[in-house]
């Protein structure tokens, strides 16, 4: 019989930089307060927009290590967080313009260009850290051929999009299913993330492994920060508060 729970949640602040330490903060606090501790993960742009380098920043560094300490997960977030490819195919194209806002870095980027961002990255976090990180997600969860390719050798045992989590060393699937989050840079989009998120609170409910990601901007949304504890208290009955290397434990079962 497996130990391990049937069902769980994992929760992860995205765009963890010097630029949005206060915004990270206030999300880290909410969070916390309604998991009963730091039990979740953040994801580290080493350098937002090439303005906000982690490696120059002491003092970020140093709270990196504290909360690494604390027992948070440590992604890799890209390098950048920006879209700099020029995107010829229909797809791209309309990924890049229509699923975020020119912050899709690893959609575009050929292999060659796409791995060594992730080795650096990887290596900047590691050694402020001083442990390895989880994994790798892309900005905005959009892969393209490249940055698939230079997930396998970058060494990552742990990768994310918006439908699954799954092991790059193995395309071995850890979960399934929508990941639950915001965003909060128009009106429009404000008003379909609380519907998608009220949808997501009863349709996901059964699901095994629910996600939930929060960003820096959402803090400045109350309406946002009130849908996020609303689907936390919805959600979090009968489901264990879980860290993503939990998925690759043995016994448990992908769904």
């Amino acid at each position: 019989m497996s130990n391990f729970p049937v069902k769980r949640m994992l929760v992860s602040i995205h765009d963890v930089s010097p630029r949005f330490e206060v915004e990270i903060d206030q999300l880290l606090e909410l969070l916390a307060a309604r998991l009963g501790g730091p039990n979740l993960a953040m994801l580290v742009v080493p350098d937002h927009w090439n303005s906000a380098p982690i490696a120059a920043d002491k003092s970020f560094q140093a709270k990196l290590r504290g909360w690494s300490d604390m027992g948070i997960e440590m992604f890799v977030h890209g390098w950048s967080h920006r879209d700099e490819s020029a995107h010829d195919a229909a797809i791209a194209s309309f990924k890049a313009k229509h699923m975020t806002a020119g912050e899709g870095e690893f959609l575009g980027l050929a292999y060659d260009r796409a791995l060594p961002r992730m080795i650096d990255g990887k290596k900047l976090v590691e050694d402020i850290i001083g442990k390895p990180s989880v994994g790798f997600i892309a900005p905005a969860w959009l892969y393209g051929d490249g940055a698939l390719q230079a997930l396998n050798e970058a060494g990552f045992t742990i990768a994310e999009d918006h439908m699954k989590v799954w092991n790059p060393q193995t395309g071995e699937r850890l979960t399934r299913g929508p990941v639950i989050t915001w965003a909060s840079r128009s009106k429009a989009r404000i008003t379909s993330s609380l519907a998608f998120a009220a949808l997501a609170r009863n349709a996901l409910r059964p699901t095994r492994n629910v996600r939930l990601a929060v960003h820096p901007g959402d803090a400045h949304v109350p309406a946002l920060l009130g849908s996020i504890s609303q689907t936390l208290t919805s959600l979090l009955p009968g489901r264990a508060i879980s860290r993503y290397a939990d998925l690759q434990a043995p016994g448990h079962a992908a769904v």
